[in-house]
């Protein structure tokens, strides 16, 4: 509980101002203002880095690339790698970030607040329980909603700007769900579990560990079989799939690929299958903590 939350008002001590329901937002913005921060200082670097490497980088790039002469083959390569893979870095660092979601949910939002007393102390000052979760989840859940949809619309743009000079095609794990919901589904799948994990185990550091590598094997098995969320085409008799970016061959030797048109179907797809586990598992924390709290 915060410092906030325990000073109260003069007329009801120990109550926030505004009731108990309605400063519970403002109570959980405090308390976790750090992990909160923290998250939107990631957000900007993640949207700045993409910005600053379209607007400026791209053109010195192209620079160093005509300087590197008739013979510069390997300075050339090492030029689109620097540019493309600091892109990359970018859509790699959020779409990797549920972990850290399921880290938070799991340890300090709801497992900590489980272990240390202060949920229980909060549920005898007119908040019940469901509230209580419901506020503790629904304020990450905005902001990784709001943070995690101007990111994609934001690389989708840094993507697609200077594709003469990028290396990464749409199958890359990264750019594959950070081209989409996909990657703001994974966040709020991460929120889901911490928090179903903190309910059940009510310790921080093993809430922690179980929510983490539950969403590993989430991501895992979904990246494993993602080339299979959606019907493969095969090439017409007599022809062969021609190597590109915009092909993925299926390795399994019987010509099978999906053309870049498979993207938003297979993508689609992967995004309900995330939010489907985000919904169970959230409705599962919820189920948890209403029979224990009966």
């Amino acid at each position: 509980m915060s410092a906030f939350a325990m000073k109260g008002t003069a007329e009801t001590p120990g109550v926030p101002p505004g009731g108990p329901v309605r400063g519970l937002p403002w109570a959980v913005l405090r308390l976790h203002r750090a992990a909160l921060v923290v998250w939107g200082a990631l957000m900007l670097a993640a949207v700045g880095m993409l910005v600053w490497e379209v607007e400026i980088t791209a053109d010195s790039v192209r620079d160093r690339i005509a300087a590197c002469g008739r013979t510069g083959g390997l300075c050339r390569i090492q030029n689109l790698t620097d540019y493309s893979s600091t892109i990359g870095w970018a859509s790699t660092l959020v779409y990797y970030s549920f972990f850290a979601v399921a880290a938070f949910a799991a340890g300090a939002l709801i497992g900590r607040e489980l272990e240390n007393g202060t949920a229980q102390l909060a549920w005898t000052q007119s908040v019940s329980p469901t509230r209580w979760l419901a506020t503790k989840l629904a304020v990450p859940a905005v902001l990784l909603v709001a943070g995690g949809t101007v990111f994609v619309f934001v690389f989708r743009w840094a993507w697609a700007a200077n594709r003469d000079l990028m290396g990464d095609d749409w199958t890359f794990n990264d750019v594959f769900a950070a081209r989409g919901p996909a990657l703001v589904a994974y966040g709020l799948c991460g929120l889901g579990v911490g928090a179903l994990a903190g309910v059940v185990l009510r310790r921080s550091l093993p809430a922690l560990g179980v929510a983490c590598g539950v969403m590993y094997l989430v991501n895992h098995n979904l990246e494993k079989y993602r080339e299979d969320l959606w019907p493969a085409a095969t090439p017409a008799p007599g022809k062969g799939v021609e190597m590109s970016e915009d092909v993925w061959q299926i390795g399994d030797g019987s010509g099978r690929f999906h053309p870049q048109s498979h993207y938003w179907p297979m993508h689609l797809v992967e995004t309900g299958i995330v939010l489907g586990v985000a919904v169970l598992a959230t409705g599962a924390a919820f189920w948890v903590l209403r029979r224990r709290t009966g």
